[in-house]
């Protein structure tokens, strides 16, 4: 019996992005060529992407593997918002496709799932997305409404830019 807090798994990975959710699609340009394409995956599967945005990481393991635990909290000093995820699925290259997606877990704030991909385009440039379905699962975040899917714009634009800065400096 999965311990994850919504049931449709995979669905970020496989599509469609089922219904009832919220819906996020972000995608941005952060390289070019295959030395890019690679230290951005990287910086995706070994966490160093969300660490570097400000978020803490927990990680079971060095880098995101299927049945791997997560643990993400943002905010500023006590302050902080912590979701805890299992990852789903990886992808290592395969189809020039890096990234994974995880799911939540209970204790999250959100229910759904959310994938952090790189992907080499035919051209050359290396893309960046972050897709994702979900839906409140606190008090707090049904509260907060409509609030939430701007901050979960705000941060999946901010990723973009942190891993466009650390593939400038590989």
């Amino acid at each position: 019996m999965s311990t994850l807090s919504y049931p449709e798994v995979g669905a970020t990975r496989l599509g469609p992005l089922p219904r009832g959710y919220h819906h996020l699609h972000h995608r941005t340009r952060v390289g070019r060529g295959a030395a890019d394409f690679a230290a951005a995956g990287a910086a995706i599967t070994e966490w160093r992407m969300h660490r570097a945005s400000g978020a803490r990481v927990e990680a079971s393991a060095r880098r995101a593997e299927p049945g791997g635990g997560v643990r993400v909290s943002l905010g500023l000093g006590p302050l902080r918002f912590t979701a805890p995820c299992e990852v789903i699925w990886t992808a290592y290259g395969e189809d020039g496709r890096t990234g994974f997606g995880y799911g939540t877990l209970a204790g999250h704030p959100e229910r759904g799932e959310e994938c952090f991909v790189v992907d080499l385009a035919d051209d050359g440039t290396v893309w960046f997305t972050v897709l994702a379905f979900s839906r409140p699962a606190s008090w707090y975040t049904r509260l907060a409404g409509p609030l939430v899917p701007v901050a979960q714009h705000w941060y999946a634009r901010r990723l973009g830019r942190t891993l466009r800065r650390i593939v400038a400096a590989d």
